[in-house]
């Protein structure tokens, strides 16, 4: 039951600053902005709440309507993940395609275009981009997240993009604090484990967070990982010694620590989201994320409650919640300047078609992040619509199952009349068949992490050796087929940039 408590109270406040919670809807719920109105200074969006520039920038008005200052955040990394575009594909390649293009430059002006329109529609809070370094190729939820397995590569493209996206007045938040990159498991599904010594975190791990603090992003985004040789007991997120220990006091960051998703089950499963949510402040986070799954308003009370309660029980110290609080009112302070020196600009529905002023940045990044393998016989390229057979391994919860991937829909433009279908087993006689005398084109997605989809790929090409293959996830397993094509990420711009290397205008 809900602890009832005055709306002026300034614990209630604080506690309420500290969250940053999300919605259903397209337009703000009358709780939500009841609760803005009482203290809430932080709101999340996902895709669910995104239909186009003019409404989101719509939403951020009315939200900002009941309080000017609220910061308003986002998952958009590009690449894979994307919110902005989330029925389409993005309009930017990943981190993994800038990675291997390894031009800090085009990095940089990648998160800027991005950063602009966020700062255009009235988020001024992105959750990205991704620091992780990623170690382990069998890692199920990082991949194609990540700049690549390079520590230094991966910091300095952090930096790079920490820059293009503050240049316009958007907050970065850098994740996954201290590194997610070593695991095998899924931390919205389970705690993932990192058994590494204290040399290995520092020389791996800690890299491109510490180029991170020392560019100065705005915001890190913690961990829901056990990492052994810092904390045994607690993932970092809930670890005073990684938060306020590594992250404060030896890195010396200064700015808002947010929490990864607070109901994801490598912490809910252990210590329930309220619970989590205490430790997690009084352990040196300064703002919760929760909303990606669980996104009403009594979830808001619950936390809300949670903390206060906390608080007047001494199991967290009043202090330690009225600054994280301040932390958060820091940060929505300086993205409400640039909001008033004109950061950004109004959004037209040419943003979601990819003609925006700058939109061609993200095509020109995807096409160079394309390395094509031609087979032992010469490749003749495809001027009839060939059939394109997607295996489709099941998408990980960070990148969603609503955001459309592969290259049919761009073959199609180029060669119009170009069918497809989607497989999830090794048998390729049902593809065969929908194939007939047309040509055929694999789409697969780390084919190194799947046997069948390998055993497909393979009967495939041995049944039809003209077969293209292309890998749009992390490019580990040798090429095969008369083209292979790897795309770095599976963003709307990759498989555009594929269909152009197919049809020979590309690549």
């Amino acid at each position: 039951m809900t602890t009832l408590v005055h709306a002026t109270d300034t614990l209630t406040r604080d506690a309420l600053t500290v969250l940053q919670p999300g919605f259903v809807g397209t337009t703000a719920p009358d709780w939500l902005l009841r609760r803005i109105g009482e203290g809430l200074s932080s709101v999340g969006l996902f895709g669910r709440n995104i239909v186009s520039p003019e409404q989101l920038a719509a939403l951020t008005a009315q939200l900002r309507a009941e309080r000017d200052d609220v910061l308003v955040a986002i998952d958009e990394e590009g690449g894979d993940v994307t919110r902005l575009e989330v029925k389409q594909g993005s309009s930017f390649p990943g981190n993994y395609a800038l990675g291997s293009v390894d031009d800090v430059e085009l990095t940089r002006a990648v998160a800027r275009e991005l950063g602009r329109r966020l700062a255009a529609c009235g988020v001024d809070l992105n959750w990205a981009p991704s620091a992780d370094v990623n170690s382990n190729a069998e890692n199920p939820v990082i991949g194609v997240r990540s700049f690549g397995p390079d520590p230094d590569l991966v910091a300095r493209h952090t930096v790079a993009y920490v820059d293009g996206l503050q240049g316009v007045g958007v907050a970065a938040c850098t994740k996954h604090f201290p590194g997610h990159g070593d695991t095998n498991v899924d931390s919205h599904d389970a705690l993932p484990r990192i058994d590494v010594d204290l040399a290995t975190l520092h020389a791996r791990e800690l890299v491109p967070f510490r180029a991170a603090v020392a560019a100065g992003t705005k915001a890190v985004m913690s961990a829901h990982i056990l990492l052994s040789a810092l904390d045994p007991h607690r993932p970092a997120t809930l670890s005073p010694q990684i938060l306020t220990g590594l992250l404060r006091q030896e890195l010396g960051f200064e700015g808002l620590i947010v929490t990864d998703g607070m109901e994801m089950q490598a912490v809910a499963a252990t210590y329930g989201i309220e619970r989590g949510s205490v430790l997690a402040i009084a352990a040196g986070a300064d703002a919760i994320c929760v909303g990606g799954g669980l996104c009403d308003e009594d979830t808001v009370l619950q936390l809300r409650d949670a903390l206060v309660n906390a608080v007047r029980t001494g199991e967290l110290p009043e202090e330690r919640l009225a600054d994280a609080a301040a932390r958060v009112r820091a940060l929505a302070s300086w993205t409400q300047a640039h909001r008033a020196r004109g950061a950004g600009s109004v959004p037209g529905a040419a943003v979601q078609e990819g003609i925006a002023p700058g939109a061609e940045i993200g095509l020109v990044a995807a096409r160079r992040a394309l390395k094509v393998t031609r087979g032992e016989r010469p490749y003749t390229p495809m001027t009839s619509a060939p059939y394109v057979a997607s295996f489709t391994p099941v998408a990980n919860f960070a990148v969603g199952d609503e955001t459309p991937w592969g290259i049919a829909a761009e073959l199609e433009r180029l060669l119009p009349g170009t069918e497809t279908g989607s497989y999830a087993d090794s048998s390729v006689d049902a593809v065969l068949t929908a194939a007939g005398e047309r040509r055929v084109v694999a789409v697969v997605r780390d084919l190194h992490r799947h046997p069948w989809m390998t055993e497909a790929v393979d009967a495939l090409i041995a049944a039809r050796p003209d077969t293209v293959v292309v890998e749009m996830g992390l490019n580990e397993a040798e090429p095969r087929g008369a083209l292979h094509i790897a795309t770095h990420g599976a963003a709307r711009v990759c498989g555009r940039a594929a269909a152009e290397a197919v049809v020979g205008t590309g690549a």
